[in-house]
């Protein structure tokens, strides 16, 4: 049996149907309506809550009016119901407000992803004033040998990693740019680079750079004349997106990207992690470098690292505490993973989160990211 997803309409008094594409994971929804310029706002916004894909057969530059027109609707507050007297607030603990936001991205994005858009094979979309997305789409999905439907917004999404990987992100410990590629995390936040830039570095001849990602951390190791870096990823996009940022700061020499789940063989002086910081499930496969279920990676890495280092040699953690601060990780939880694995804290240095968010009061986990610092942590065998 085919285990390609599928998706099913009526149109012009026939059934049809066409392959479904969902980079986020998401189900094709179960009912589909033909859209178009016709269609009001307020009416598209009722049938996305209800569950309704709605297939758009109008022009292309219209869609993204009314997905615009959809992301308001989703952000609106609602009124607040007036009573004669309000009970006294109750305190949402840190985690149960982490959760319930969780459960309202989901819900928004399961909303918006319900204005979905046809593709002709070689990811051409055949509606009236589309651009020409095949680069992005097929750099972000891969050959398409067959028609297709996706969601406007997954498309979008496509669409800005294409540019970020164009024009890339300013380093300021590279002084040159690192280019993400679809699905692996930008170092957007400069602050845990700074960190590993400022850090003090022995004489290290090899270090080991685990869940590379983009490969910044193996090139600011070789920035900083570590002779050698061997990087290791276990996702395909991670690996061909690393290999593309060595050979592009001519390092090709120095760092080696190699295929592994979390350590290469061998020892060195020095290793240097920096896994997922939330320990929660992810809700999507793209999500996989934001969240480590039940702290798959950071306890791999604790557990192992003793065994890859060289007498004397460090292991360096990059971690947050924003998990302890939303009541996802308890305190002592860290010390004691560090001490089950035999090692001792030879040192730590801190930074505090400079990200918008730690100083916007409306996001709904303020007081946590407020709250947030960012530690290295040198850590040796005990």
């Amino acid at each position: 049996m085919s285990t390609v997803p599928v998706i099913k309409w009526h149109e012009r008094g026939a059934e049809r149907q066409a392959r479904w594409h969902s980079e986020s994971g998401a189900s094709a929804p179960r009912r589909v309506e033909i859209a178009d310029d016709s269609m009001s706002a307020d009416r598209a916004y009722r049938m996305a809550c209800e569950g309704t894909g709605l297939l758009w057969r109008g022009d292309f530059q219209n869609a993204r009016l009314l997905l615009q027109a959809l992301m308001r609707r989703v952000d609106a507050k609602p009124d607040k119901p007036r009573k004669p007297r309000a009970a006294p607030a109750v305190a949402v603990a840190p985690a149960q407000a982490f959760h319930l936001h969780r459960m309202a991205q989901a819900q928004r994005a399961r909303i918006l992803g319900m204005l979905l858009l046809p593709f002709d094979s070689g990811h051409v979309v055949p509606l009236r004033r589309a651009p020409d997305v095949q680069g992005a789409c097929l750099q972000a999905w891969g050959v398409a040998a067959e028609p297709y439907v996706a969601s406007l917004r997954e498309l979008l999404g496509a669409i800005g990693a294409f540019e970020w990987r164009r024009k890339g992100i300013e380093i300021a410990a590279l002084r040159a740019r690192i280019h993400p590629h679809y699905g692996v995390f930008s170092p957007v936040r400069g602050e845990y680079l700074a960190l590993v830039a400022k850090a003090p570095l022995k004489d290290a001849q090899l270090a080991f750079d685990i869940g590379t990602g983009t490969g910044v951390l193996a090139a600011l190791l070789a920035h900083r004349r570590v002779p050698r870096v061997v990087a290791t990823d276990n996702d395909a996009r991670a690996l061909a997106c690393a290999r593309d940022n060595i050979t592009r700061l001519g390092l090709a020499a120095q760092v080696q990207v190699i295929e592994a789940d979390l350590f290469p063989p061998g020892q060195a002086p020095l290793l240097v992690c920096n896994p997922p910081w939330v320990p929660a499930r992810p809700a999507s496969p793209l999500e996989h470098a934001i969240y480590d279920p039940e702290s798959r990676m950071l306890r791999g890495y604790l557990a192992g690292l003793a065994a890859h280092l060289t007498p004397d040699g460090e292991g360096w953690l990059i971690m947050s505490d924003l998990a302890e601060h939303l009541g996802l990780r308890a305190p002592a939880e860290l010390a004691n993973a560090i001490a089950s694995g035999g090692l001792r804290v030879v040192a730590r240095i801190d930074t505090r989160a400079q990200h918008a968010k730690a100083s916007d009061a409306a996001d709904p986990l303020h007081a946590a990211r407020k709250a947030e610092v960012t530690t290295l942590w040198r850590l040796a065998a005990a």
